[in-house]
């Protein structure tokens, strides 16, 4: 069942608890937390894109006052080869370089000044290689290797589809295709990466992590040095910002956590922002030649897609380009699909995980392809995807396509698409902003409107753990396997085990993720903070409900089915003044007047792992309203409408602040964000003076209605919400674009559309500024048709 609100921001009364905290200086990162005795760490990385390393000498740099240790590539595979084999990169560098900022010397000192002199006191020789900076080159006979050791530029080939493609395409009565590419980018959270790594007594360890996945960072960690993960406790304190390049296990966490236990004292290493841009994952640069086959109706028939994703140095850790195949489909009956996906090595930092990882490339591809087609039929965009999209009673839809290449396949659980386009569309009011297009046109001014619906898979498993127990003073503390960086899980995990439990949200005390509080878990990544941690969050508390009643069934001599847990007490129906309050009920527990089983009940806790054993696919539409300046090339957002479905939301505020965030992300990477490598593969935009991101200046209002199709897979009905505002933005906004420079016969075939690049498509046109102007986008469609 489907239900519509309007975006308000009151939400459901109970204010964000983590703001005050954050918003005042108090929160708690891992650069605030003091730790006698620490430890700095640097690194000293490449300056070549490829390169061997003839040799490395650090004995001036271990004589720097104040450093503690120096090591290289060399010295580290000697004492700790497994570390050097404990990821896709070697921790440090031995003979090989294969992109600008690889690890290969570390430096650890009594502060980050002293180890960063020392560093500059590192003498290194190089033997530069050639190098492969582009994924086509890198495919080509005769082509560099990006690592001298590999046979081939092609990391791997996969192809995913369903249907007869190739029969679709001869039967098509109309064809479209084009070229589209996506450039390189990469998530710039407010907190750099951090990790703080400290020796216990017997030979353990506790790290301080800016993660995404603490038990996942553990589990690396135990392995790389030896121990037992028991021995390994991981725990994310505040963190600023992930966007999921804060996910999986990078060189520098290895060599804090081997370090500090190699010299016995807690090491720290704090990424700067220009090793940001050098080290940390990037992601979304991919170009595809694709072809779309439809009727003449604009029914579809096929969608035929080569894709090369430019992976950089070493394989990543997830299967972007596969996500961008599954996702591509989108919200559509279409009958065939094929995507051939090819994982191209370069001499670049490595790809990862960042907002949307892989889905929005492949929303844009469909969405532009839809316009294409649009414009060739000369057919309103909208009423093409109208005409196209799943309807809510064929819920739930198999697509027919494996979900990201595995055994699982892709079924959409609930939604209703054409609801969220026409709520979109009307919100916008896009027959007004036509007719406004109409006479802006006559005075030479340049508008469009751009429309885009995706489906995104969100709550993917395999599953996620949560912890909850009354604590001696009759509170309720939860722990999760899945850490908040900002998403507000303080507020919504209190919410939710409140609800479950029957109790005030004020009651409920949410810790930070800890390892040695929850005893599994997988992480925040993928929308899938509410819908899995959320979900865990109330099992874990329905059960700590059933566990508190059967100890206040035992201590009242009431059955159970005779109890209530209402505002904090356990009260006995019919019954008004018997009662038990929960601080209460813990003080007899702890004084071992409850027993089960001939023991006495002293804790109560509960701690559960939810496996759904499906993703559940949120989904909507977003318009984008632009002006464009031929002569400069500059984009001005002029109205920007969000329709939003995400389940059940158990908090609308902190929703709306997903969706507004994203839609900001989204809009950076349409219009500014782009990482440039020069021929030798040097980072052209490596600080935040050349790679532009976006301010007020350029951040529109976000307008936003919400429609509600609770799924079915999981307990709270609640889908993702981190990531729906960046998907489909990339593509309406570049609909926009083209929708308002079709007349002078731009077609918008690359992002991002940076002023100078919009300017040189419009030359290339081969039309002045100001031709055409009073003609509409289709009728000038159909004149070049003739």
């Amino acid at each position: 069942m489907r239900s519509e609100r309007e975006a308000t921001g009151s939400g459901d009364g109970l204010p964000r608890r983590e703001d005050r905290r954050l918003l005042t200086g108090r929160g708690r990162f891992v650069g605030d937390l003091e730790v006698p005795g620490t430890l700095a760490l640097a690194v000293l990385r490449s300056p070549y894109a490829h390169a061997r390393v003839r040799r490395v000498d650090l004995g001036r740099a271990e004589a720097v006052a104040g450093v503690a240790l120096a090591l290289d590539g060399r010295r580290l595979a000697r004492r700790a080869p497994a570390l050097q084999r404990a990821t896709v990169q070697p921790a440090l560098a031995v003979e090989e370089v294969a992109y600008a900022g690889q690890p290969l010397a570390a430096v650890l000192a009594r502060d980050r000044y002293v180890a960063e002199d020392a560093l500059e006191e590192a003498e290194v020789e190089y033997e530069p290689l050639p190098v492969v900076g582009d994924a086509r080159r890198a495919l080509e006979e005769g082509a560099p290797p990006a690592l001298l050791s590999r046979p081939s530029n092609l990391c791997s080939e996969r192809t995913v589809g369903y249907g007869e493609v190739e029969a679709a395409l001869a039967e098509a009565e109309v064809v479209v295709e084009e070229e589209l590419a996506i450039g390189r980018a990469t998530a710039q959270p407010l907190e750099g990466r951090a990790i703080l790594a400290v020796p216990e007594a017997g030979g353990g360890l506790t790290v301080w992590a800016a993660h995404q996945a603490p038990h996942q960072l553990r589990a690396a960690l135990a392995a790389a040095l030896g121990l037992e993960e028991r021995q390994v406790r991981v725990v994310t304190p505040d963190v600023g910002g992930g966007f999921g390049v804060k996910n999986g296990v990078y060189p520098e966490d290895l060599l804090a956590a081997w370090l500090a236990l190699e010299t016995g004292r807690p090491v720290r290493f704090l990424e700067d922002r220009r090793e940001h841009f050098l080290s940390t994952n990037h992601e979304r640069e991919q170009i595809h030649r694709v072809r779309l086959a439809a009727r003449r109706d604009g029914r579809l028939l096929a969608l035929d897609d080569v894709l090369l994703s430019d992976v950089g140095a070493f394989p990543p850790r997830v299967p972007i380009g596969l996500v961008t195949a599954t996702t591509m489909p989108g919200p559509y009956h279409l009958p065939a699909y094929r995507c051939r996906v090819l994982e191209v090595f370069t001499n670049k930092v490595p790809i990862g995980p960042y907002r949307g990882a892989g889905r929005p490339q492949g929303n844009f591809v469909m969405e532009r392809m839809m316009d294409r087609l649009a414009r060739r039929l000369g057919m309103d965009p909208v009423e093409l995807r109208q005409r196209n999209l799943i309807r809510p009673e064929e819920m739930p839809y198999a697509t027919g396509l494996p979900y990201r290449g595995g055994p699982g396949r892709v079924v959409y659980d609930s939604g209703d698409y054409p609801a969220a386009l026409r709520q979109a569309v009307e919100r916008a009011d896009v027959a007004g902003w036509r007719a406004e297009q109409a006479r802006a046109r006559q005075e030479g001014r340049w508008l469009g409107v751009g429309v885009a619906v995706y489906v995104e898979d969100t709550g993917g498993g395999p599953f996620e753990a949560a912890t909850a127990r009354l604590d001696p003073s009759g509170r309720v503390v939860v722990a999760s396997g899945s850490p908040a960086q900002g998403q507000g899980h303080e507020t919504t995990f209190a919410r939710v085990a409140a609800d479950a439990l029957g109790v005030d949200a004020e009651r409920v005390t949410v810790v930070a993720s800890d390892t040695a509080q929850v005893p599994a878990g997988i992480g925040t990544f993928g929308s899938r903070g509410v819908a899995m941690g959320g979900s865990a969050v109330h099992e874990a508390a329905v059960e700590l409900r059933r566990r508190i009643l059967a100890a206040a069934s035992r201590l009242l001599e009431v059955a159970e089915e005779d109890l209530l847990l209402e505002g904090g007490d356990v009260r006995v129906r019919g019954v008004p003044g018997l009662r038990l309050s929960l601080a209460e009920l813990a003080r007899r527990l702890r004084s071992g007047e409850a027993q089960e089983g001939g023991r006495a009940l002293v804790d109560l806790a509960s701690t559960v792992a939810f496996a759904p054993g499906a993703p559940t696919f949120a989904d909507g539409a977003h318009v984008a309203v632009v002006e464009v300046d031929p002569e400069t090339g500059g984009v001005r957002v002029l109205r920007y409408v969000v329709a939003h479905d995400c389940g059940r939301m158990i908090h609308p505020p902190l929703v709306e602040g997903q969706v507004r965030g994203g839609v900001m992300y989204g809009l950076s990477g349409a219009l500014l964000e782009e990482l440039v490598y020069d021929e030798q593969g040097q980072l052209l935009t490596s600080t935040l003076a050349e790679y532009a991101l976006p301010s007020t200046e350029e951040m529109p209002p976000v307008e936003i209605s919400h429609l509600e199709s609770p799924t079915p897979l999981n307990p709270l009905g609640a889908k993702g919400a981190g990531e729906g505002g960046t998907i489909p933005a990339l593509a309406a906004l570049a609909n926009a674009v083209e929708d308002a420079l079709a007349p002078l016969g731009v077609v918008v075939r690359r992002l991002p559309m940076t002023p100078a690049r919009v300017r040189a498509w419009v030359e290339e046109a081969g039309r002045a500024p100001g031709e055409g102007a009073g003609t509409g986008p289709h009728e000038a469609e159909a004149a070049r048709r003739g």
